[in-house]
């Protein structure tokens, strides 16, 4: 049994598959949570792509750097976002993305 080891490729790819499926996500969706679980796939595939060039590259730890900063403005963006998404709740009674329009005016 062959053992092979993990390369850029490996994780190039599993960053591909996490922004694939975040962007399906949505694009699919009409609940506002699962529209949020999307985007944060796509920051995890964009950090996932920071780390491993940053591994796989050299010394420099600016991509470690960088996807520590991806994690903070997402946390940020999630409490802003669930915010949102509780006063839509709380006016519409529903988290449907497609009913948001409602709220402008």
């Amino acid at each position: 049994m062959t053992i092979v080891p993990i390369g850029l490729p490996h994780f190039l790819v599993l960053s591909a598959v996490l922004l694939v499926l975040g962007i399906f996500t949505m694009l699919t969706r009409r609940n506002a949570i699962a529209v949020l679980m999307g985007i944060e796939l796509i920051l995890n595939a964009a950090n996932i792509n920071f780390v491993a060039f940053t591994r796989y590259g050299g010394i420099n730890l600016g991509g470690q750097v960088v996807a520590i900063f991806v994690i903070v403005i997402a946390a940020c963006e999630a409490a802003v976002a669930l915010a949102i998404v509780l006063n839509l709740y709380r006016r519409q009674g529903s988290v449907n993305v497609r009913e948001a329009h409602k709220l402008r005016g």
